[in-house]
């Protein structure tokens, strides 16, 4: 992949990432592009956290793909590390040019350098595809997922 920079997301790039969210039937539901405040204070609180890593993939001056990488202190598994990958999205042009790949590659990579154990991620059961895709990167679905909606 020629040319892309996988660095921390900027105010300047919300718009971008909250489209990028936006952009597919479950996204469409729950975000809201017009009022960019809550996603900007979103991301002063996850910029404030040494934990949280929010970056954008970047090529030609364009956002193209986003993820966020959460390092987790635990007391289980002796007490391990473990990361949780969240809210991976690509732009629709880029999608099945390996850029997904790439930036889950990052987010292991990131994860072994802050040295977790394990790296999780859950996915919406509607996302066949993107299943697929994990799998294929070496990830089982091995848990059942739970939400509380508050």
């Amino acid at each position: 992949m020629a040319d892309l920079e996988i660095r921390r997301t900027t105010a300047a790039d919300v718009p971008a990432v909250v489209a990028m969210l936006a952009d597919d039937p479950l996204g469409a539901e729950r975000e809201s592009p017009d009022d960019l405040a809550p996603y900007v204070a979103a991301l002063e609180r996850l910029d404030a956290d040494p934990n949280q890593h929010v970056v954008v993939a970047v090529r030609d001056s364009r956002v193209v793909g986003t993820l966020q990488l959460t390092i987790v202190p635990g007391l289980s598994r002796r007490g391990a590390t473990r990361s949780i990958i969240e809210g991976v999205r690509i732009h629709a042009d880029e999608r099945g040019g390996g850029l997904g790949t790439q930036l889950i590659e990052w987010a292991v990579d990131e994860s072994r350098r802050h040295g977790c154990h394990l790296v999780q991620l859950t996915s919406d059961k509607s996302r066949t595809d993107a299943h697929r895709f994990y799998e294929r990167l070496g990830f089982s679905a091995s848990h059942t997922g739970f939400k509380l909606q508050l």
